[in-house]
């Protein structure tokens, strides 16, 4: 399986720098004050840049209301998905529990104010890629509806024409939604700020510690450019077999 993003989405979008890492043996046997414990020290660091001031303020969230803006979207009626979690801590003062890794991976995404979307590898047929939809995508929503992405609108699309994420970073499918039976995740984390080539790869590295302590088993990820735009995972990813080098091409 590989992960990539169309030539087209980094001719429109040539600022974007993507993570990708690959979270194998995850499963639910962890500590749940351990994991709140990791997370909450993210939640913390959102907290605190909360304090000074509304998230819409923030460089991160700035730039991808611009590229919602440039996408045809109205940046306040669709978010992208960190906007929108900021913004429920901000409001409620904390996120509700929903799987250890999501509990993570959100509570990082809070602290970077970068957008992280989670997918279970095991639903996800053939290679995954960020593309304009051709209007012919499935999309399934947590009500087990089945939507239609329209033509053009940026999705996360597989082989089999199943759209795993609508509106680029604002909304996942719940068909790879990580759940309790989940063994293999890749997780994306992609930016368009300033500073995202910096604050990407600390994120990844965040991330993966805050893996390797929780699962005891390794994470491998890499940042993604328009001239290395291809993730592949290693062998035996999404088996629980050994994995093999990650490579980026």
């Amino acid at each position: 399986m590989q992960f990539e993003h169309s030539a087209e989405i980094w001719r429109d979008f040539p600022e974007l720098v993507p993570g990708v890492l690959l979270a194998d043996q995850i499963t639910t046997a962890v500590s749940p004050a351990e994991v709140s414990a990791r997370a909450g020290k993210f939640t913390a660091i959102a907290q605190a840049r909360l304090a000074s001031g509304q998230e819409s303020e923030l460089p991160e969230i700035q730039a991808w209301r611009r590229a919602f803006s440039r996408m045809g979207l109205k940046p306040t009626q669709y978010r992208c998905a960190s906007e929108s979690l900021l913004r429920r801590l901000r409001r409620e003062g904390a996120l509700p529990r929903v799987h250890p890794l999501v509990d993570l991976c959100n509570a990082v995404s809070l602290a970077y104010a970068i957008p992280v979307a989670v997918f279970d590898v095991s639903m996800i047929t053939g290679d995954l890629q960020v593309r304009h939809a051709s209007g012919t995508e499935t999309y399934l929503t947590f009500g087990g509806e089945a939507e239609h992405p329209a033509p053009r609108e940026v999705i996360f699309a597989d082989d089999a024409g199943q759209a795993h994420a609508r509106r680029w970073t604002s909304r996942q499918s719940a068909l790879s939604a990580v759940q309790d039976s989940t063994v293999t995740a890749l997780i994306i984390a992609e930016a368009l700020h300033g500073s995202a080539a910096s604050d990407v790869p600390r994120l990844l590295a965040d991330l993966g510690g805050e893996l390797h302590a929780l699962w005891s088993t390794p994470s491998a990820g890499t940042v993604l450019s328009q001239q290395a735009p291809r993730f592949t995972l290693p062998r035996g990813g999404g088996t629980g077999g050994s994995a093999g080098p990650v490579r980026a091409c």
